[in-house]
């Protein structure tokens, strides 16, 4: 499914909305042309694109999201990880870190992830 799929222009676009909201549709065409030099029927176009894909919403010209950016790119990743390592998050990590190797920091923060992992829900 390509509703995730952002390019770099429609990414800062949908930051300038994530970090906005709710915005009146005016003030999203001026921020776009201040921020991305987009003339207002730009705005309106890739708007309305990005809500044709269920991830912003446009009611009586007020812009809100319909997923968060957060849930977006936790989407992301997981339909990454599902596509590429077949569900398999050991994969993935295993993937990952044969190339990077993490910091004392970054293993102790995941370590707490796992330990706290079903005790926030």
């Amino acid at each position: 499914m390509d509703d995730l799929k952002l390019g770099a222009i429609e990414q800062r676009f949908a930051d300038i909305i994530w970090e906005n909201e709710p915005i009146t549709s005016g003030e999203l065409v001026k921020k776009c042309s201040d921020e991305l030099g987009w003339k207002k029927s730009t705005t309106y176009t890739v708007l309305k694109k990005l809500c044709e894909r269920r991830i912003f919403t446009n009611n009586s010209g007020t812009v809100v999201s319909l997923i968060s950016k957060s849930d977006f790119f936790a989407l992301k990743s997981e339909r990454f990880v599902s596509e590429t390592f077949d569900g398999s998050l050991p994969a993935f990590i295993a993937a990952f870190t044969s190339r990077k190797e993490l910091t004392t920091d970054e293993i102790e923060q995941i370590k707490c992830m796992i330990d706290n992992y079903g005790k926030e829900k």
